[in-house]
């Protein structure tokens, strides 16, 4: 709807990196083209996953974890909230990082996923911080890393993948808005420093925090090149994961 709207810069779109950068992999046809069709204005945000287990699982930390899944490839599993989420990518991104074979249980969703892996009846879960925070804390679960490259406010005594052995990894779902393509310069440079005067007030970045964002900011060039970048990456975690939806 967003890419057919007037290009007036009255209709804006939040997309994220699921609609951006990893369905023209996924899907073997898309109704709109996320380069051509979309005009960038700012990335609002980001959010890392965190990989848990059971508190009654063997695994305390990552290393756990590698060992399991070295000593016996596929044994272990790893739910996600559905096949060619983020959080599934961002699990064969992990697997490949650590040069381990894990089988992956795709969910219609969170809710039955953290019931399975609370009860023991899946290994490991990849999910938002937002999504599992509650359970994390209430001791329901055991948080073994983070995927983004730093640790996250609301988690600080759980390490990262990046600090954990596997430099340089990185992986979180992002949030920016975008406009119709041809929506005049001037238009998008006006809500560019409207949108990020408004990312610099404290009330709208505590918001963001309380939900497990990190608000971001920066200039439509910026969140247009992280769109390209991404496309390209996690086209690649596509493939090599075989994950299609027709």
């Amino acid at each position: 709807m967003a890419v057919k709207a007037p290009a007036d810069g009255y209709t804006i779109v939040l997309g994220q990196s699921s609609n951006l950068a990893i369905s023209p992999s996924l899907y073997a046809k898309m109704p709109y083209d996320s380069v051509k069709d979309l005009m960038p204005i700012v990335l609002v945000a980001n959010a890392p996953f965190v990989l848990v287990t059971g508190t009654n699982a063997p695994y305390k930390t990552l290393a756990d974890v590698v060992r399991a899944a070295k000593a016996k490839p596929k044994h272990l599993n790893f739910a996600s909230p559905g096949n060619g989420t983020v959080a599934h990518l961002t699990g064969e991104l992990l697997q490949s990082a650590a040069g381990i074979k894990m089988q992956h249980v795709p969910y219609k969703g969170a809710a039955q996923a953290l019931t399975d892996v609370v009860s023991g009846n899946v290994d490991l879960y990849l999910g938002s911080v937002p999504t599992l925070i509650g359970q994390i804390r209430q001791g329901k679960m055991r948080s073994l890393a983070v995927t983004s490259a730093k640790r996250v406010d609301d988690l600080p005594d759980v390490p990262s993948i990046n600090e954990s052995g596997y430099k340089g990894f990185d992986a979180v779902t992002w949030f920016g808005l975008l406009a119709p393509n041809g929506t005049p310069k001037e238009v998008i440079t006006k809500l560019n420093s409207e949108f990020n005067k408004a990312l610099g007030q404290a009330d709208l970045r505590k918001k963001l925090s309380d939900q497990g964002a990190v608000p971001v900011g920066g200039t439509p060039e910026q969140f247009a090149a992280l769109i390209k970048e991404d496309i390209v990456r996690w086209g690649q975690v596509v493939k090599q994961s075989g994950a299609r939806i027709d």
